[in-house]
């Protein structure tokens, strides 16, 4: 049995139950179709251990196999989304605090300069 990857023995708690909940998800999308773990083992390409790998959230079973599972039931157009930029919070964070720094405006006169109006003449 080949050695797992350090990667693979460190995972965030957080990412072994999502995993776990995947893999249970997608077990329970093969029940509700009246599949067999032989059957839906063959539709994805992989063996029945491997399939109970899957169900069961193993990190080590590849992406695209698990990409496949979900093409199976109509959900792999739902892949991209899980990492698109507009739900990325850390980056959108980053972007604003840039922002706020290259923003740095001095005076209300050089933000009205800026916006090109002119200020009211004080009497």
């Amino acid at each position: 049995m080949p050695k797992s990857p350090a990667a693979l023995q460190t995972l965030p708690p957080a990412v072994t139950q999502a995993l776990a909940r995947l893999g249970e998800n997608l077990a329970i999308a093969r029940i509700r179709r009246h599949e067999s773990q032989r059957a839906w083992a063959k539709r994805l390409g992989v063996s029945v251990p491997t399939l109970i790998r899957l169900e069961r959230g193993d990190a080590g079973v590849g992406v695209g196999i698990y990409a496949t599972a979900l093409w199976l039931i109509g959900r792999a157009a739902a892949l991209p989304e899980l990492a698109a930029p507009s739900e990325d919070l850390g980056a959108l964070e980053s972007d604003v605090r840039q922002a706020l720094r290259r923003r740095a405006v001095r005076s209300p006169l050089s933000t009205e300069a800026r916006l090109g109006r002119k200020q009211p003449q004080k009497s």
